[in-house]
C-alpha cells in the first residue's frame, strides 16, 4: 500500500464510526418516541438511562447498579432481553441486541415494530370449572 492509503484509512473508520454512532442516537431517539417519551430524552446522559428502565418495565434503583463493574453486564443483557419484548421481539432478537446492538437498535427504530408495553397482554382467563358434586349412590 502507498502513503495515500495508509493516511485515509484512518479516516474512513472514523466517518463509518461516527456514521453508525450517529444512526444509533437518532435510532434511540425513535424508540423513546415509539415507547411514548420524548425522543430528546435519548439524548441527556444518565437522565436517559431512568427512562430506560421505564420503558423497559424495570425499576428506577437499576441505574445504581448499572454503576457496579461486573453486575452492569449482567443486568445490560436482561435489558437487551427486556428491550425485545417490549417491541414484541423474541429471544433471538434479544441475542441479536447483545451481540450487534447498534444494528437491532436501528431494525428497532426504523422498522415497523411496534411498542407492546412491559406487560404484555395476558391470556384471557378460562372460567372456572363448577365443582364436582359426588353423590352417595354408586
Amino acid at each position: 500500500m502507498d502513503n495515500a492509503t495508509n493516511d485515509m484509512l484512518p479516516l474512513g473508520f472514523m466517518i463509518g464510526f461516527l456514521s453508525v454512532l450517529l444512526l444509533t442516537a437518532v435510532a434511540m431517539w425513535k424508540i423513546y418516541s415509539k415507547a411514548g417519551e420524548a425522543g430528546w430524552k435519548s439524548l441527556i446522559p444518565i437522565y436517559n438511562t431512568f427512562v430506560f428502565q421505564r420503558i423497559v418495565g424495570r425499576p428506577a434503583w437499576w441505574v445504581l447498579l448499572m454503576l457496579v463493574p461486573v453486575v452492569n453486564i449482567v443486568l445490560a443483557m436482561i435489558e437487551c432481553a427486556d428491550l425485545a419484548r417490549v417491541f414484541g421481539k423474541g429471544v433471538g432478537y434479544a441475542v441479536g441486541l447483545v451481540l450487534l446492538g447498534p444494528f437491532y437498535v436501528m431494525a428497532i427504530g426504523f422498522g415497523p415494530a411496534t411498542y407492546v408495553g412491559p406487560n404484555l397482554p395476558q391470556a384471557p382467563p378460562t372460567p372456572m370449572q363448577p365443582p364436582v358434586r359426588y353423590s352417595r349412590a354408586a
